[in-house]
């Protein structure tokens, strides 16, 4: 073989190696696409902060015992691990992906100067290859599908809802007001007005369209098997649902509440009272209430084996019961031991 030759086949040996790592770097940072339908989180989570999200038999949830931090664990409690150290909320899973708002403060140069930046991130499972989609301040988001829906807000346009796909790309503005994206079923977005009206809107993420359903007034909608669950605005806020199918309302409870989740056959949701003050729950047919804890509890994060809450106006403690067996409300101790391991 000549000099030449040689040359000719070093060189394509080489152009064939440097063709097969464009390929693995290009495939190796693609994201896998999800199904369409497919939701990061539950309506009824995600409307009370989405501090805990289930997924694949583990929980990825924001430890209030170590400043939100975001860890995981077996539904369980066993084997908690801490992933990154930013306060977390808004947690969607999808695929092999973490989506979530996180915001992170340090002391900066000045006169006691803080510097805290915001947005929506992507990491993998682990907590590990975080990378920011968008440095903004975010109001609550869903994974939808292939897209991230999320109201934000800044001191110039107020709040408005915008999306990005999982992969960083076609970033837009849909609507330059409030639509929550929370309530996301099969393909559809279901969202009260807040602009003229609290009617039951739906969006449809395959066109971005927008039209009025059913003329309610309706709050903090949950889809779930042909019922959206609500709080009624024009009627002191008392729990309600709706058929979609047979276009009935069901009032569920009289007393006036502040926030709710559905999961299952059970609602959980906090009695707004001056005299009697408690979170409760009862079957989604409104039947079988029972009292779970006296008090004024927010923050109502349900999993397949536990709800976990916190009292109004205090971080921790985070308090649990089960979430379809007796009433049995103790601290949530596995995350606040997990805490203070890792801080030794």
């Amino acid at each position: 073989m000549t000099t030449k030759q040689k040359n000719i086949v070093i060189l394509s040996i080489t152009g064939v190696v440097l063709i097969l790592l464009l390929i693995l770097v290009i495939f190796s940072g693609r994201i896998p696409l999800n199904d369409d339908t497919a939701a990061g989180n539950t309506p009824g989570n995600l409307n009370n902060g989405g501090y805990f999200c289930e997924t694949d038999g583990k929980v990825y949830f924001a430890n209030a015992y170590d400043n939100y931090a975001l860890y995981s664990m077996n539904p369980d409690e066993t084997d908690l691990t801490r992933l990154n150290d930013n306060s977390v909320s808004y947690i969607n899973a999808g695929g092999d992906y973490l989506y979530y708002a996180m915001s992170s403060s340090s002391n900066g140069s000045g006169l006691g100067f803080i510097r805290r930046t915001s947005g929506i991130y992507r990491s993998k499972l682990n907590g590990r290859g975080v990378v920011c989609l968008d440095r903004c301040h975010i109001v609550t988001m869903q994974l939808c599908g292939n897209y991230l829906y999320y109201e934000k807000y800044d001191n110039t346009d107020a709040v408005s809802l915008d999306k990005i796909r999982i992969d960083k790309k076609e970033k837009q503005t849909l609507a330059a007001e409030r639509i929550n994206p929370n309530c996301f079923v099969n393909g559809l977005i279901y969202y009260p007005g807040t602009e003229k009206d609290h009617y039951l809107h739906v969006l449809d993420t395959s066109s971005d369209t927008t039209n009025v359903i059913w003329q309610g007034d309706v709050w903090d909608p949950v889809y779930q098997d042909g019922y959206v669950y609500y709080m009624d605005v024009a009627n002191n806020y008392r729990l309600c649902r709706y058929s979609t199918d047979d276009d009935v309302v069901e009032i569920l409870t009289n007393d006036r509440i502040d926030m709710f989740n559905v999961y299952g056959n059970y609602i959980y949701y906090q009695v707004s009272s001056q005299d009697a003050p408690a979170l409760k729950r009862m079957l989604i047919d409104g039947s079988s209430q029972e009292l779970v804890r006296e008090g004024v509890y927010q923050n109502i994060n349900i999993t397949s084996q536990y709800v976990y809450f916190n009292a109004f106006g205090e971080t921790v403690p985070v308090y649990k019961t089960s979430t379809f067996g007796p009433v049995n409300v103790t601290a949530f101790d596995a995350g606040m031991q997990a805490a203070l391991e890792y801080m030794e």
